[in-house]
C-alpha cells in the first residue's frame, strides 16, 4: 500500500512538473496539454512513460529536418490565360435567331443540343419553337416544356406541403419554395390562369415567411415577388410588398426600382417622381434598366 501511494505521489509530481514546464514554454496548445495531463494522472506510470516515449521518438525521426533544396519560393506570380475557342464562338447564335433557320436538319440538331444542356432557364425561347414549321422540332420543344412543367408542378406541390408543417424550418422552406417558383414564373411559360394561380401561391408562402421571420427574406426575394405580382397586374398586393421591401431595405436599389415599375405600370406620375427624387438623394448607383425606365416615363 505504501509503495502504491508513493507511486501516486511521484506521478502527481510528474504531472505538475509537466504542466509548469509547458506553461513556461507556451509552445503547445492548452487543450492538448491538459488532455495529456489528465491521461497521465489517470494512468500512473503508463501515461508518463507513453508521453515520454512519444517525445523521444518525435525528436529522433525529426532530427534531420526537412530537405527543401528542391523547393523554390518565388514571389513572381504567373497568370494563365485560357484562349477562347474561336471556331465554337463563331457557330454560336441565340436560340431565337436559330429558330429562323430553314434547314430542318440543322434546326433539329440545335434542339437536341439544347436538350442535352441545362435548358430550365431557356424555356421562354424554347416556347417559340412550338410554332416551328418543322413538326419534329416543335415536338422536341413540346416534350421539353411538358417534362419541365410537370416536374415543376409536382415539385411545388411537394414543397408546399412542407411549408404547411409548423417547425423551426418553416420560414426557410417557404422562402426556398418562393425562389423555386420564381425561376419558372419569371419566364412566363405557363397559361395566364396557371401563372396567376402560381403567383398567388408564391405570395401566400412568402406571407407565411414574413409573419414568422421577415428578417430572413432577402431584398432579391422581395424584388421577385413584386415583379411577379406586376406580371398578373395585382397592383394592390404589389404595393404592399414594395412598402415592406422599402421598410426592411431602405438603401437597396431594388426597393426603389420595384416602386418605380409599379407606379410606371399604374401611370401614377406624382408617386413615380417622388420615388425618383428620394432615389436621387441617396448615394446609390443606378443601373441602365432603371435609367431607361425613367427616360421612358419622362
Amino acid at each position: 500500500m505504501r509503495l502504491f501511494i508513493l507511486i501516486l505521489i511521484v506521478n502527481l509530481c510528474i504531472v505538475l512538473i509537466y504542466l509548469i514546464w509547458n506553461h513556461i514554454r507556451r509552445k503547445e496548445k492548452l487543450g492538448s496539454v491538459w488532455m495529456k495531463a489528465v491521461m497521465m494522472l489517470l494512468c500512473p506510470v503508463i501515461g508518463p512513460a507513453f508521453i515520454l516515449l512519444s517525445f523521444f521518438l518525435y525528436k529522433i525521426f525529426s532530427f534531420g529536418g526537412v530537405d527543401l533544396s528542391d523547393v523554390v519560393f518565388s514571389k513572381d506570380r504567373t497568370e494563365k490565360f485560357v484562349h477562347p475557342d474561336e471556331d465554337m464562338e463563331k457557330n454560336m447564335v441565340s436560340l431565337e435567331e436559330a429558330l429562323e433557320v430553314t434547314d430542318k436538319k440543322s434546326l433539329r440538331t440545335l434542339m437536341l443540343n439544347v436538350i442535352r444542356e441545362d435548358y430550365r432557364k431557356s424555356l421562354a425561347s424554347i416556347t417559340l419553337a412550338l410554332n416551328s414549321e418543322d413538326s419534329e422540332t416543335s415536338h422536341y420543344a413540346a416534350s421539353i416544356l411538358q417534362d419541365v412543367l410537370n416536374d415543376f408542378r409536382s415539385g411545388v406541390q411537394e414543397k408546399y406541403l412542407q411549408c404547411q408543417e409548423k417547425n423551426e424550418q418553416q420560414e426557410e422552406n417557404c422562402i426556398r419554395l418562393a425562389e423555386y417558383m420564381n425561376s419558372i414564373l419569371e419566364q412566363k411559360v405557363l397559361t395566364d390562369l396557371e401563372q396567376h394561380s402560381m403567383t398567388e401561391k408564391m405570395k401566400e408562402v412568402l406571407e407565411t415567411a414574413w409573419q414568422l421571420d421577415k428578417g430572413k427574406i432577402s431584398s432579391t426575394t422581395y424584388e421577385e415577388i413584386c415583379l411577379r405580382l406586376l406580371d398578373i397586374k395585382d397592383y394592390a398586393d404589389c404595393d404592399t410588398w414594395c412598402e415592406r421591401a422599402m421598410e426592411q431595405y431602405p438603401r437597396v436599389l431594388s426597393s426603389y426600382t420595384c416602386k418605380l415599375k409599379l407606379y410606371f405600370s399604374c401611370g401614377e406620375k406624382e408617386k413615380f417622381f417622388r420615388v425618383m427624387k428620394d432615389l436621387r438623394e441617396l448615394d446609390i448607383t443606378i443601373d441602365n434598366e432603371t435609367l431607361e425606365l425613367i427616360r421612358t416615363f419622362m
